[in-house]
């Protein structure tokens, strides 16, 4: 069901949920625990990771179920913006 990306697939309809860490001075709060913003799938988290502002981004984490080779279960900020710039070719 998922897009062909060289022999790996991507399946944005994937159950996802975006989360944020807690922050202080725009830092993340290691002692802290993320918590749920969005729950819906792949693509939805990512659309709404990609609204937030470029200077927070680092905050967000999306946490999926893992399709190896490209998704792994928490998906860094950077992860996010190669499957968003991934997702634009498909």
């Amino acid at each position: 069901m998922g897009d062909v990306v060289g022999d790996s697939k991507v399946d944005f309809g994937a159950l996802a949920v975006l989360h944020k860490w807690p922050s202080l001075a725009n830092q993340r709060q290691p002692d802290r625990e993320p918590y749920r913003l969005i729950e819906g799938t792949l693509d939805d988290c990512i659309s709404a990771f990609m609204q937030k502002p470029a200077t927070t981004r680092h905050l967000y984490e999306i946490r999926t179920i893992a399709q190896p080779p490209l998704v792994t279960e928490i998906l860094s900020p950077e992860h996010v913006l190669e499957l968003s710039r991934l997702r634009e070719f498909l």
